[in-house]
């Protein structure tokens, strides 16, 4: 593709060579840098990619885009290009420099550009907020997918393309690679995709070229504040904020109250949802319900759309999910009795996931790894008026030491029981990480055992399970794995518990009535 066509409509400086160029391939990494490539020179918090300017030269580069002058430019050339001690000249017939104010922007447009613009040929819902993107994110595209459009997704956990899934090291990868999976998924017959957009994705540019039908708001409180992220919360939220300008519709959560902010001088249109009587969707009289093991919430929704909704989900949060799922697919043509049904299917991998396996008592699944989260589950728990909750966790190694503490204190002060064993111990022992856990449940007056081996935590969280129980398996959610000595071992939760039932004698199971693996 010519570099012109790439480099239409964005702000930029010759330094040398010419647009006639063509590129055949773009990256922002010096080292897959090669002949007739473009290369993007990110300034980033460790390095400059500016500095490796003359290696990729070297490489055979076509085009830099990057925002030194050329005055800073010639300093870094003049220090590096010397080869047998002497100045290597730039030939201005076989590289082209770009400056441009700023390169990761211009990476997500060239890169959008370059991969052609797939963004538009998808419908594109772009969620952010504080809690619940990865919630509302899955809910919002297993909506879609049980409607018949086949949706992709981008966030915390995984991108999925439509045919794979690949691990996300960023909730909202670099742009070159997010035009590239966008690219993926028109390939493998997407329709649509759900985004998750995180505050620094939006701060550095990340989603620069994409084309947002819908964005969600659904809550804001500090987070992600400090050296490396955010100065303060004003800052925070304004890069919330920022996703309200590059989508055609504005879904918010009127019920928090800085959804006027991210409201104010967008050009979205906008659509509400929430149990204010403001809203254009309204959750209204809402009910906890708990039926053979599973625990949900139902509401009468009123407004754009009316009649009653259940979901197979807990806690106050799935209202909110389940509202911004409702707007999107509402929006998207589905009608409201397909839109009840598939509420009552929709689960969420690792997210107060259910694993039926009993009438008498329930049995969850969530990735509640850290203090707060796991006292905002507990509490939603403890609404369904259970005989004990019983939670399950441990910590990983090689972090910090206040994460286990918090949880052991949460554990303690809110579960009648807690069951501590391993999670990613990586370098350290195990049993030290069990020793700092109890030293904080110990402080509350909590009950607990403590068992290193999850299999053998979980086997006894079952067998010893009491009609009424809630038990919780918190920490590792979706994860597949557990990481010890350097190395990531399969372990799979549902797997534990499907091999736990097989060796046990299942008579012996409070109010055994496995639903969940039957097929």
């Amino acid at each position: 593709m010519r570099l012109e066509e790439l480099v239409e409509g964005l702000e930029y400086e010759i330094i040398c060579g010419d647009l006639s160029i063509e590129v055949n391939d773009i990256t922002n990494d010096s080292r897959k840098a090669a002949g007739g490539g473009l290369y993007f020179a990110i300034p980033g918090a460790k390095f400059d990619g500016a500095e490796f300017i003359p290696e990729v030269i070297r490489k055979g580069t076509a085009v830099i885009v990057t925002e030194k002058s050329e005055y800073a430019l010639s300093n870094i050339l003049e220090n590096d290009m010397l080869v047998n001690g002497e100045f290597e000249e730039i030939d201005n017939n076989t590289v082209t420099i770009l400056s441009v104010p700023s390169a990761r922007y211009a990476m997500g447009m060239i890169s959008s550009r370059f991969y052609g613009e797939p963004s538009k040929e998808l419908k594109v819902v772009g969620i952010t907020g504080t809690k619940g993107k990865t919630t509302t994110s899955y809910m919002v595209r297993e909506m879609l997918e049980l409607a018949g459009i086949s949706t992709g997704l981008v966030g915390t956990i995984e991108i999925l393309d439509g045919k794979t899934s690949t691990p996300a090291a960023n909730t909202t990868p670099e742009s070159i690679v997010l035009h590239k999976k966008l690219r993926d998924m028109v390939t493998n017959g997407c329709e649509a995709v759900v985004m998750e957009v995180s505050s620094q994705g939006l701060m550095l540019d990340r989603v620069a070229g994409v084309d947002f039908d819908f964005g969600i708001f659904t809550n804001l409180s500090p987070d992600h504040i400090g050296p490396d992220e955010h100065t303060d919360f004003d800052n925070y939220r304004e890069c919330k904020k920022k996703l309200f300008s590059l989508c055609k519709t504005g879904i918010y959560n009127l019920d928090d109250e800085q959804s006027e902010y991210m409201m104010e001088g967008s050009t979205a249109e906008p659509i509400t949802f929430g149990k204010n009587e403001d809203a254009d969707y309204i959750a209204r009289g809402h009910k906890l319900y708990r039926e053979k093991g599973i625990l949900g919430i139902e509401y009468t929704l009123d407004g754009t759309l009316e009649g009653d909704v259940r979901v197979d989900l807990p806690g106050d949060f799935s209202i909110y999910n389940s509202l911004a799922a409702i707007v999107v697919a509402d929006c998207l043509g589905v009608s409201f009795d397909e839109i009840r049904e598939i509420l009552e299917k929709i689960k969420v991998r690792g997210r107060v996931e259910m694993i039926p396996i009993s009438d008498s008592f329930t049995l969850m699944i969530d990735y509640a790894h850290n203090g707060m989260s796991l006292e905002s589950l507990l509490n939603a728990i403890k609404e369904y008026n259970p005989k004990r909750i019983v939670t399950l966790f441990g910590c990983g190694g090689n972090r910090s030491k206040a994460r286990r503490y918090e949880m052991g204190e949460v554990s303690g002060r809110l579960a009648d029981f807690s069951i501590i064993t391993s999670d990613n111990p990586r370098n350290e022992e195990p049993q030290a990480i069990l020793d700092d856990i109890k030293s904080a449940i110990d402080k509350t007056g909590g009950k607990y055992i403590d068992i290193i081996d999850r299999k053998e935590a979980i086997r006894y969280a079952i067998m010893h399970a009491e009609e009424g129980d809630i038990i919780i398996l918190a920490g590792k959610g979706h994860e597949d794995y557990q990481e010890i000595r350097g190395q990531k071992h399969h372990m799979d939760e549902r797997d534990l518990i499907k091999e736990i039932l097989e060796e046990e004698d299942v008579s012996q199971i409070c109010g055994y009535n496995n639903r969940y693996f039957a097929d």
